[in-house]
């Protein structure tokens, strides 16, 4: 309960100090989360809307701090740019060096964003090498067949038998 007052009348110096530099606080646009159960908080009369979740520089933030969410969410991101740049990646004009290149420059980054903050856990990992392992795969697409790519089990790690092409 004391946590909630400070954090009214931190919201009211906020308000304050915005009035002082000639800005106002927007009330529909501000929302609230936090890690407790919270009230609904009025300002001049209207009602602050309280979420579970939101993204903040360009990061889903949880109420409960999970991470698993954003890490689908960066994949999924990540699935999207690679798709993006399919046809450059199927071009024969650009060097394999090349397209190593971009991948780690424009796939890589929006994939990683934010990552210093997660909490990975196994299967989280397990996700991100298999994304990492489909977006090497769809880069040397143009050089192999898909046909000569075949999965080889073996007792304790699967990994990919690659003819190359003639």
């Amino acid at each position: 309960m004391a946590e909630s007052k400070e954090l009214k009348s931190l919201l009211m110096k906020v308000k304050e100090e915005k009035e002082k530099a000639g800005l106002k606080l927007n009330v529909q646009k501000t929302k609230i989360m936090a890690s407790s159960s919270i009230t609904s908080w009025q300002i001049d009369g209207k009602t602050m809307e309280t979420v579970t979740d939101f993204i903040f520089l360009g990061s889903k933030i949880t109420a409960d701090g999970d991470c698993s969410h954003e890490i689908k969410r960066r994949l999924l991101l990540g699935r999207k740019a690679m798709t993006n740049l399919d046809s450059m990646l199927k071009s024969r004009d650009i060097t394999l060096p090349e397209k190593v290149h971009l991948v780690k420059a424009m796939i890589f980054p929006v994939v990683m964003y934010g990552c210093e903050s997660w909490t990975i856990k196994k299967a989280e990992h397990q996700r991100i090498d298999a994304s990492e392992l489909w977006c090497w795969k769809k880069t040397l697409e143009s050089l192999l067949d898909s046909k000569d790519i075949q999965p080889v089990h073996h007792k304790r790690k699967s990994v990919l038998n690659i003819h190359w092409k003639d």
